[in-house]
């Protein structure tokens, strides 16, 4: 009986339990406001600072070109003789008369190539240099030497070279612009950890495998410090060698300005190239943030 009772003790069921209800928490909105306070507060303190200054070198300029007898052109001057060539950079009116968009983009291409040369040559010359004794005892006592030469010096030999003011004009930027691009990528081969060399050599990578794995990404930060400082030179190369190999480029058209009297189409321009060389400068530092993303910033 007792073993009955017991049985029927173990079939009943267990006592239910009430499961917890979940109860979803409220995400807090932010108001459109407080999401676009920061936002604001960066712009300001990014752009304020340049757009004072820039307010107040105008301001010291108009003054000091009002006078009679001022020799420059004053802003208010500029604007009312060169407003064209500020707010309609890409009209085209046929053969020399067009705006100062499609002269950059003339001077952007001979750049584009010229330094793209000195790039790919640079990399692989101060890759050799860094990588052989023999070849830096040899070759770098030149360098130092030729990278003193001013880039309108090699001007007059290129011309005589090829005959053509387009490949003459790329080849005084090509010369230009490759001694920082072979100079630091030197330095930065050198620098290679021994660390990063040994684990070349216990993974027994090639040589091509070695070039690209560890070379390439240490020496990075010190090969895009060399490409910045070679597009600057490149864009300073290309204005000076336009002015007397002429054709359509920016640096042409401040020469004519000159031989025409319109300084204000001349401040235009200087305008113009200082604009387009800090953008390509930006450039190739946001290129180099990218590629050295990981190991150190250019």
């Amino acid at each position: 009986m007792s073993l009955t009772l017991l049985r029927s003790e173990d079939r009943k069921p267990a006592p239910s339990v009430s499961k917890a209800a979940v109860i979803p928490l409220a995400v807090p909105h932010r108001p459109l406001s407080a999401r676009l306070l920061p936002v604001l507060r960066g712009a300001a303190t990014t752009g304020v600072p340049p757009l004072v200054t820039l307010v107040l070198i105008l301001l010291v300029w108009q003054m000091l070109t009002a006078q009679p007898g001022a020799t420059l052109p004053s802003p208010t001057q500029i604007w009312a003789e060169s407003r064209d060539l500020i707010v309609a950079p890409f009209f085209d009116y046929g053969s020399q008369d067009i705006g100062l968009g499609w002269r950059v983009l003339v001077s952007l291409q001979r750049v584009g190539v010229g330094f793209g040369l000195a790039a790919v040559a640079g990399v692989l010359i101060g890759t050799l240099i860094g990588q052989s004794l023999w070849a830096m005892r040899g070759l770098d006592p030149v360098f130092q030497v030729l990278r003193t030469v001013p880039p309108l010096a090699w001007l007059p030999l290129s011309l005589a070279a090829f005959r053509d003011s387009h490949p003459s004009a790329i080849f005084v930027i090509f010369i230009t612009s490759i001694w920082p691009v072979i100079i630091n990528t030197a330095v930065g081969i050198r620098n290679i950890p021994q660390d990063y060399r040994n684990v070349a050599a216990v993974l027994r990578l090639n040589s091509l495998e070695f070039f690209w794995r560890i070379m390439i990404p240490s020496a990075a930060p010190y090969i895009f410090t060399g490409l910045r400082i070679g597009i600057g030179l490149s864009w300073l190369a290309i204005v000076a060698a336009e002015m007397l190999t002429g054709g359509v480029g920016i640096g042409f058209f401040i020469w004519d300005a000159w031989n025409s009297s319109r300084l204000p189409d001349i401040v235009v321009a200087l305008l113009y190239i200082g604009v387009v060389g800090f953008l390509l400068d930006r450039l190739v530092a946001l290129a180099g943030r990218i590629a050295t993303r990981g190991t150190a910033s250019a």
